[in-house]
Formats: C-alpha cells, structure tokens, sequence
C-alpha cells in the first residue's frame, strides 16, 4: 500500500470520528432552549394565617390561600392534582389548565372558581398558622413542590 492511499484512509478516519462527535453532541445543545424545557410548576407564595380574627367567615377563610406558578411558556393541565397540608387535608384540581407564565390563588372558603382563583368550599380552616407544609402533587401522585413554614415544620 502506498504512503498517499495510508495518509489518505487516515483521513476518512479522523473525518468520519469528526463527524461522529459532532452528531452525539447535536442534541445536548437542541434541548437548551425553553420550548423543551419541562414546565416549572411550584408553590409560589401562601398565606396560612388571614389577617385579622380567625372568625370562620367565608371572608376570612377565603384571606387564607396558596398560590401556584407557572413559569414556563407551556400551559399545564392541573387536573387531577393535589394540594395537601401535613393533616392531609387535600384539595384536587378538577377540569383546570394553568396558562404559562401565570399563577393561580387556591383560596379555602367558599365562591366562584376563575382562571386566576379557585376555592376549596370549605367551612374551616385548611393551612395552620404557626406551622404546616403545603405539599403539591401531579396527577401521578409524584411531589412536585413542598412549602414548610414555622418552627416545627417537616419536609
């Protein structure tokens, strides 16, 4: 075999190994950007103590809430999914998408359910003041985001 026909299979070689790498390496980069990101959703804020006296009204049960997030582009669908306190007191989404980049108030008490604030129609308190955990889960049963507030609180 001659030195041209050797230098020349050599670089077929490396050129094939090149293109190679550069193939498995193509789809680490076509996944950063957001439209194949999986949908962020998570506790973003909670009010477990309503301002003023806890007199059972539905006004003071309805000052206490969670809310959750949508951070990604995607709406989500929420149905069948739970929001539950450490006494397993649980509220299932029902028939509910989350548009992207959107957040959703989960009241207590009593009223009309809207794209922005959905209620648990109950006649007492869900969310202990001083202490709980708010545990989100999808429709899988899978944890999606944890809330612990107070001094003895669990995660």
């Amino acid at each position: 075999m001659s030195a041209s026909s050797t230098a020349r299979r050599i670089a077929a070689t490396v050129l094939a190994a090149g293109a190679m790498v550069s193939v498995a390496a193509l789809p680490a980069s076509a996944h950063d950007g957001d439209r194949h990101r999986t949908p962020r959703v998570e506790i973003s804020s909670v009010q477990a103590d309503s301002p003023g006296r806890d007199t059972r009204s539905n006004r003071s049960l309805n000052a206490e809430w969670i809310e959750i997030t949508n951070d990604s582009r995607r709406a989500v669908d929420l149905d069948g999914w739970t929001l539950e306190d450490e006494d397993g007191h649980t509220y299932r989404f029902e028939d509910f998408r989350l548009a992207g980049r959107s957040t959703v108030r989960i009241h207590t008490g009593e009223g009309r359910d809207s794209r922005t604030d959905l209620y648990q129609d109950r006649r007492n308190y869900v969310w202990d003041n001083r202490s709980d955990t708010a545990t989100l889960r999808d429709d899988r049963g899978r944890v999606v985001d944890t809330e612990s507030w107070g001094h003895h609180h669990r995660r």
